[in-house]
């Protein structure tokens, strides 16, 4: 953005003050070939503004996406520990019961047997 508005104002610059129509300037140019010239330099000053923009935001995708691999994989992994944690929660809730069932059978024969 810095280089378009000093090339907008360069070529300003010489449009009102640069050159005289009266006067051939020292340059031997005319005020057309200055206007000319600064118009080409500030043509290739948003050419290169654009393409530097262009390179920013190219980086900027990739290290985006990069980053939402990287939180795809975190989730990925958060996932899979939860699920393997479920899993033994579940057995162990299971093999309580178990246990209690167990131990229940148990109280009820040795009343019986009384």
């Amino acid at each position: 953005m810095n280089k378009l508005l000093v090339a907008l104002g360069l070529a300003a610059t010489v449009a009102l003050v640069g050159c005289n129509r009266d006067q051939a300037p020292e340059t031997g140019a005319t005020t057309g070939e200055h206007l000319e010239n600064a118009a080409e330099q500030a043509g290739h000053d948003i050419s290169g503004a654009a393409e530097e923009a262009s390179a920013e935001m190219d980086a900027a995708t990739d290290e985006a996406a990069a980053e939402l691999d990287q939180a795809a994989d975190n989730a990925a992994a958060a996932t899979s520990q939860a699920w393997d944690e479920t899993k033994e929660a579940t057995k162990d809730a299971t093999a309580t019961a178990a246990g209690a069932v167990e131990q229940g059978a148990a109280n009820v024969r040795e009343e019986a047997q009384q």
